[in-house]
């Protein structure tokens, strides 16, 4: 059974204490922010799988980050376009 948008992000993904806000959110026990996965995944063909082998993450993480950015796109664009200037 495929898990819902809810649970995986629950599972995998954490607000960063040390700087809040959405756009910091990071996957959790790693580090890696949200926002980088989702450039990396924008940059590079829009593969999931690829994604997480490049990152040395299970799939369902990068699905967990796919699923934050779709409910907080706004703040990650900016975020991205923040970090390209």
């Amino acid at each position: 059974m495929a898990s819902t948008d809810a649970e995986l992000i629950s599972r995998y993904v954490e607000l960063d204490p040390d700087r809040p806000g959405p756009a910091e959110a990071r996957i959790i026990g790693t580090g890696v922010p949200v926002w980088a996965l989702i450039g990396h995944y924008q940059a590079t063909g829009r593969d999931p799988a690829y994604v997480a082998a490049s990152y040395d993450l299970p799939l369902a993480a990068v699905e967990a980050a796919l699923a934050y950015y779709r409910q907080h796109q706004a703040v990650i664009e900016a975020r991205l376009a923040a970090n390209a200037a």
